[in-house]
Order: C-alpha cells, then sequence, then structure tokens
C-alpha cells in the first residue's frame, strides 16, 4: 500500500490583491488529510479556511509552496485534467446549497453524473438520495424542501461520483441545529462508507465534534492541529 496521503499541503501561501493593497490568506499552511477521515477547520470569519479550500478543491493554487493530491501537485495540472479531477475526485458542498431551482431533487443529483457522461447517471442519482435519506423526495422541487433537506440534496449531489475528496465550507452555517446534526451525520458517514477525505470549514466547536483531526486556525496560519479526536458519530 502506498504511503502517500490523499491530500497534502505542503508550506502554502496565498496573497491577493484588493484595491492595490496585497492581502495574505495563507501564510506558509502545511497539512495533511488522510482517506476516510473528516478535518475540521476552525476560526473565525477571515482566517482563511475558505481559502484553504479552495486550494485543496484545485479552484485556486498557491503563490508558493504546493498542494498535492495522491502525490500530484495541482498546479502542474493542465486545464483539460484540472476539469477532469474536478469533476470526478472532487465533491463540494456549499453553505448556501447552490441547488438549481428549475430542476427537481433527483434531478439536481443527476446533473454532475450527466456531465460527466454516466450512463447509469439515474439510477445513482436514486441511490445517492436513499442514502441521505430522501429516496421518497426525488420530484420535489428545491422550494419544496425544507433548508435541511436542501442540503441533505446538496451533499447526495456532491457524492454523485464517489469523490475522493469531500470539500464542505461552513455547511451547516444556515441551519437549526437538528437539521445540522444530520448533514454532520452524513459528512462523517461519507467518510466511512466511500472513504472520502473530508475537509470540513467551520465556526463552531460542536459541528468539529465529528472530525478526526480539528485544525485551529488565526490569521492565515494554522496555530494548532488536534489530531486523533475520535468525536465522530
Amino acid at each position: 500500500m502506498s504511503n502517500t496521503p490523499r491530500l497534502e499541503l505542503r508550506n502554502v501561501s496565498r496573497t491577493y490583491r484588493i484595491d492595490e493593497q496585497r492581502i495574505p490568506a495563507l501564510d506558509r499552511v502545511s497539512l495533511i488529510a488522510e482517506a476516510g477521515t473528516v478535518t475540521a477547520l476552525l476560526g473565525r470569519s477571515g482566517c482563511g479556511k475558505s481559502t484553504l479550500l479552495n486550494l485543496a478543491g484545485a479552484m485556486d493554487f498557491p503563490d508558493s509552496g504546493d498542494v498535492l493530491i495522491d502525490g500530484q501537485s495541482t498546479s502542474g495540472l493542465n486545464e483539460r485534467e484540472l476539469t477532469k479531477l474536478r469533476r470526478h475526485r472532487i465533491g463540494f458542498v456549499f453553505q448556501s446549497f447552490q441547488l438549481l431551482p428549475t430542476l427537481s431533487a433527483l434531478e439536481n443529483v443527476e446533473l454532475p453524473l450527466l456531465i460527466a457522461g454516466e450512463r447509469r447517471s439515474t439510477v445513482i442519482a436514486r441511490e445517492r438520495l436513499d442514502w441521505v435519506g430522501l429516496g421518497d423526495r426525488g420530484s420535489s422541487m428545491p422550494h419544496q424542501l425544507s433548508g435541511g433537506q436542501m442540503q441533505r440534496v446538496a451533499v447526495a449531489r456532491a457524492l454523485a461520483q464517489r469523490p475522493e475528496i469531500l470539500i464542505a465550507d461552513e455547511p451547516t452555517g444556515n441551519l437549526d441545529t437538528a437539521s445540522g446534526d444530520q448533514v454532520l451525520e452524513l459528512l462523517a458517514k461519507a467518510a466511512r462508507d466511500f472513504g472520502a477525505t473530508v475537509l470540513l470549514a467551520t465556526h463552531s466547536v460542536e459541528a468539529a465534534a465529528i472530525a478526526n483531526v480539528r485544525v485551529r486556525m488565526r490569521d492565515g496560519r494554522i496555530e494548532a492541529i488536534e489530531p486523533a479526536y475520535v468525536g465522530a458519530r
């Protein structure tokens, strides 16, 4: 078996230019996230959590340092390779759900499968909806679902292709406690059932309780890493 981590950030820095000013978002951050684990990023807004997620998901690239997925640097990939990586190996869950309002729950889950040319798209989409406990709501439109149900559909969509990396940016930020707990349980279950590397950004210590590793961030740096926190439900 290979000892190569599923996801690794090596001494990564990222700076943005806003109104002619250089704003540092990440400063020499190093982190490893293994397959089948949940890593929670904790910290206030502006601490660098979302930037780290964007780099881990190959939606952005560092100014210096390296982001590696299974030992391969994302910065060295061409556009075709990046599209394939994002489409097949990385799933995203956002705070605002981002379901298409004109598509049913089933169609929202099926869409990335259709884009990828999956012949069994409808069957797989139904399986994912069943997996998140919404097999009976496939024909429902997003406006007919509660916030928690919409986020569960978003999780099903993110897992449509069994991605190796699941990026979740404040996935419970718009939910009540009970709905948020359901979504968090699904993220922990994704690590267990699919072997996904789950990277979760959150303000909530309670939400981070599902994680195997908690990473505390401040001002673009990692303050502390608390490994082997066995809180997964």
